[in-house]
């Protein structure tokens, strides 16, 4: 189906579904079972996305990208997730892609010339550290403490974060710091870009989580004690952080509901392959009904996950923040994507649970999803927020004559 995409997105979905059938899969199925793969082999898949024009299409060619517009470049993100190499290999994995689009969105020319271009180069890698501790900022971010003060020229840091993706082997760290006390949270924080290397940045530990995936992905816990950066490291406006974070986020989300689509659709192949091959009780298990309907329902839900992320992507390329949209998507799509490869995963049996197919690695990793980007529970609160926000009074009205 083609949902409305471009020509140029559809010849670009093909052309990284060709790529991924002929290079990604295969390096795939050569990997060891439930072992990390190494920084060499994502290199030579990198080298091979660049030789097939495939390589961060969504970021501007004056920084090494493609220069492709992002609705354009949608598509191939679902392609890229149908293997957990296939993200790195196009350079449009979290958490990088989300931190190159801020920087593309606020960075400075120095700013972008000096971390920007080796990021989407794969020469450095990055990390988003916003989420704190129990008493700091997570589902809802206006408890975030960390501070940072001006002294002179500089900016000093102090706060405590987790859940920082590959912090521990970011070269620059994106961090999230209340700026203006006074001022409500969400227009009283700024961004600020800390190296790991500088005195008083603690990376305490990964943080030991279910979803490890094959590639290596960690979250880390990072302490921050009177670290000094200038004022050049501002990253936006100051003060204004939550909204440079709402503008990283809303596409981020979509990217992230089409990378799990894409995950999704390759457990449902790997699924009925399997159960075309499997025998039990006289015939195909491809031939219950019982199973036959699991992969339908799951089918449908995947197509209207692909309708609804588009819809979303759409108002944003048309100016619009879209946030009700995305909310919905997200939510959406993490638990239809969350179903699909759980039913994958039973429909393979001991198989599934086994890491010599790769449904058990995106059982892993997809669960993760429900709470990353925003948890369920945040999501729907969004989109009941404003389904309340206009009661209709006629309704109203009338529910006043049935109340006697």
């Amino acid at each position: 189906m083609e949902y409305n995409d471009s020509e140029t997105a559809r010849d670009l979905a093909e052309r990284a579904r060709a790529f991924m059938d002929e290079v990604v899969l295969p390096t795939e199925r050569a990997q060891p079972g439930g072992e990390p793969v190494g920084e060499e082999t994502i290199a030579d898949l990198r080298e091979q996305a660049r030789e097939r024009d495939l390589y961060a299409p969504q970021i501007a060619e004056e920084y090494g990208g493609m220069g492709m517009d992002f609705r354009d470049v949608l598509p191939l993100f679902e392609q890229a997730g149908r293997s957990i190499l296939g993200a790195p290999a196009m350079r449009v994995d979290a958490p990088d892609e989300g931190n190159m689009h801020t920087f593309e969105l606020v960075g400075t020319d120095e700013q972008n010339e000096e971390y920007l271009k080796p990021l989407v180069a794969g020469d450095i890698s990055s990390g988003f550290s916003m989420t704190e501790p129990m008493d700091g900022g997570g589902s809802d971010p206006k408890m975030l403490r960390t501070t940072a003060e001006k002294d002179g020229d500089e900016w000093v840091i102090n706060g405590h974060k987790w859940w920082t993706t590959q912090g521990s082997a970011a070269d620059v760290l994106l961090v999230m710091a209340r700026t203006n006390e006074d001022a409500h949270p969400y227009e009283g924080c700024s961004f600020f870009l800390v190296s790991p290397d500088v005195d008083g940045v603690e990376i305490v530990r990964d943080i030991p989580h279910v979803g490890a995936s094959v590639v290596g992905e960690s979250h880390a816990e990072i302490k921050y004690d009177n670290v000094r950066v200038p004022e050049a490291n501002l990253l936006g406006e100051l003060d204004q952080g939550f909204q440079h974070a709402q503008q990283r986020l809303g596409p981020a989300r979509l990217t992230h509901c089409m990378r799990f689509s894409g995950m999704a659709t390759r457990a449902l192949d790997v699924a009925k392959a399997y159960l075309s091959e499997r025998e039990g009780f006289g015939s195909p298990l491809a031939d219950k009904q019982a199973l036959r309907y699991e992969i339908a329902e799951a089918e449908t839900r995947l197509h209207a996950v692909r309708a609804t992320v588009r819809d979303a992507a759409d108002k944003i390329a048309a100016g619009e923040e879209a946030r009700i949209e995305v909310a919905m998507s997200k939510v959406f799509a993490a638990n239809a994507t969350q179903d699909a490869i759980d039913t994958a995963l039973q429909c393979c049996g001991g198989n599934g649970i086994g890491k010599d197919l790769p449904i058990g690695d995106f059982y892993e990793a997809v669960r993760a999803f429900r709470i990353v980007d925003g948890a369920d529970e945040v999501h729907k609160r969004v989109i009941a927020r404003d389904a309340f926000e206009d009661v209709d009074e006629a309704e109203l009205e009338a529910l006043t004559r049935y109340d006697g």
